[in-house]
C-alpha cells in the first residue's frame, strides 16, 4: 500500500476519532469515510493497526491489582498535593 498524496489535516482529524471508529460509535457515512481514507493512507492504516493491537494486548492482560506499595505512595502524594503551601 502506498500513501497517495493528500492533505494530511484529514489524518489529524482521523487520529482524533480512531477510538470511536474501532468502537463503531459513529454514523455509517463517517465509518465509510474513515475506511476509504485508511485504504489510501499507509500512515493512518499503520496507526489504526497499532491501536487495534494495543487494545488487544490490554484486553489480554485483564485487571491486575495495584501493588500495595504503589497504592501507599499514591495516597501519600495525593495528601501532599492537598496540603496548603
Amino acid at each position: 500500500m502506498a500513501c497517495k498524496p493528500h492533505d494530511h489535516r484529514k489524518c489529524l482529524e482521523l487520529f482524533d476519532r480512531l477510538s470511536e471508529y474501532i468502537d463503531r460509535e459513529m454514523d455509517p457515512d463517517e465509518l465509510r469515510e474513515i475506511e476509504a481514507h485508511v485504504t489510501e493512507c499507509l500512515t493512518c492504516f499503520s496507526c489504526l493497526q497499532s491501536l487495534k493491537q494495543t487494545i488487544g494486548l490490554c484486553k489480554q492482560t485483564g485487571r491486575q491489582p495495584v501493588p500495595p506499595v504503589f497504592s501507599r505512595k499514591l495516597q501519600s502524594l495525593a495528601q501532599d498535593l492537598q496540603r496548603p503551601r
